[in-house]
């Protein structure tokens, strides 16, 4: 089983969107063709230039979780994605969430962390609102109800789109996963559908949640397919990237797929288009873009993409060992392919103790990647690996399970 799924188990249950955040991605430039393999003039390999820590944005989401001023609002979470409003402010959404109270240290050992109570409650997901740079509000929590006995929902990416196509009202869409308990290796659900919710503006009232593709039916959970894990939105097209749980399975990868939705059809089961492998086709079974047992190329526990003049980037974390602390990258001129790499890595900045990287997610919202400055900033996720004491860590030192943030640039070059 790959080095960075084994840690996600080993981390113990309700504890994150790790395994359930592998996903394919890939883009292209301009509105494609059938065969969805158009060229791009002005597509050329990219690769991490240079990066360094974000320390102010870490350190914002440090400064919101230890106020103790309140006691019902986020203090951790992972499965980090953001969402720019049309009036400026900016959604962010976790998936599982600590909430409560948080204390300042000294904590109950004697160490100089700030600290949660064991009774602290965790939720399946939640949303925060940023103005200005500055978390400002938790919305009430969950945001998104279980859908029955036994299933929960993550959210994953979310964008601001007409209502319907054509529409001059505008809405928020947040893709959401549906997972489903069952037993190892599925102690993080099984995958079971995606949806689509719908969030009114500037309130974020949810309006409504759609199923657009109901995995249930295939009988190897390791063959199901989950999208959202990352959105690129392209000449009236949004690319909608997902992935199945091959790794749970114990395949040396998981797989990338690609969906394509017109301007305003996230929310419209009939309106999504899947690759599947020639062209864009209503109700297909999708074929994957990325992964290659043989190779071992593919996606890792997440991943996201971002199209950078005309290339298509895709973050993920490194196979084997490294896929516990490294990002690596691959590039490609169109969404269904072909994706080269894996290309240059980075390390990611990580605390003391036995601990890991995942789920690394471009913002937009922060940083335009078609800007062309090859300046993104990009998030990721820390986790305790030992199962045993994975709760009892996390609640001794609160800044364990919250998103880490780096600023990268890219540059021409494999």
């Amino acid at each position: 089983m790959p080095d960075d799924v084994r840690a996600r188990q080993r981390t113990g249950t309700g504890l994150g969107l790790l395994l359930a955040l592998v996903l394919g991605a890939v883009l292209l430039r301009g509105l494609p063709e059938d065969d969805g393999r158009q060229d791009a003039d002005d597509c050329v390999p990219r690769t991490v230039g240079a990066w360094s820590a974000d320390d102010r944005l870490t350190g914002e989401f440090a400064r919101y979780g230890d106020d103790a001023g309140r006691a019902d609002d986020w203090t951790g979470g992972d499965g980090t994605h953001s969402v720019r409003l049309p009036d400026g402010r900016v959604l962010w959404l976790f998936s599982d969430t600590y909430l409560g109270q948080v204390y300042a240290p000294p904590n109950p050992v004697g160490e100089s962390f700030a600290w949660r109570d064991t009774t602290a409650p965790l939720v399946r997901n939640s949303a925060v609102l940023m103005r200005e740079g500055r978390l400002e509000t938790t919305l009430p929590a969950p945001l998104f109800g279980d859908p029955g006995p036994n299933r929960w929902r993550w959210p994953v990416a979310a964008r601001v789109e007409p209502r319907s196509p054509g529409s001059d009202e505008r809405v928020v869409r947040v893709l959401l996963w549906v997972r489903t308990a069952g037993a190892a290796p599925w102690i993080y659900g099984m995958p079971t559908a995606t949806e689509v919710a719908t969030l009114s503006l500037p309130d974020l009232r949810v309006e409504s949640v759609t199923k657009v593709f109901d995995q249930q039916l295939v009988p190897d959970p390791s063959r199901r397919v989950q999208f959202g894990t990352t959105l690129v939105h392209e000449d009236g097209w949004t690319y909608v990237f997902g992935g199945d749980d091959g790794q749970a399975a114990g395949r040396p990868v998981s797989s990338a797929y690609v969906a394509r939705v017109p301007d305003g059809g996230l929310g419209q089961p009939g309106a999504w288009e899947y690759w599947n492998g020639s062209r864009w086709a209503a109700g297909a079974r999708p074929r994957a873009v990325l992964g290659d047992v043989h190779r071992r190329t593919g996606v890792g526990s997440a991943f996201s993409v971002v199209r950078e003049d005309g290339t298509y980037v895709l973050f993920t974390m490194a196979a084997g060992t490294a896929g516990l602390t490294t990002v690596t990258s691959y590039w490609a001129c169109s969404p269904t392919g072909p994706w080269h790499g894996p290309a240059k890595d980075f390390r990611a900045v990580l605390p003391a103790g036995d601990v890991a990287a995942y789920n690394p997610q471009v913002h937009p919202a922060l940083s335009d990647g078609s800007s062309g400055d090859g300046r993104l900033v990009l998030s990721y996720d820390v986790n305790w690996l030992e199962p045993s004491a994975a709760a009892a860590q996390l609640n001794r030192n609160v800044s364990l399970y919250r998103p880490r943030f780096v600023t990268l640039r890219l540059r021409p070059g494999r």
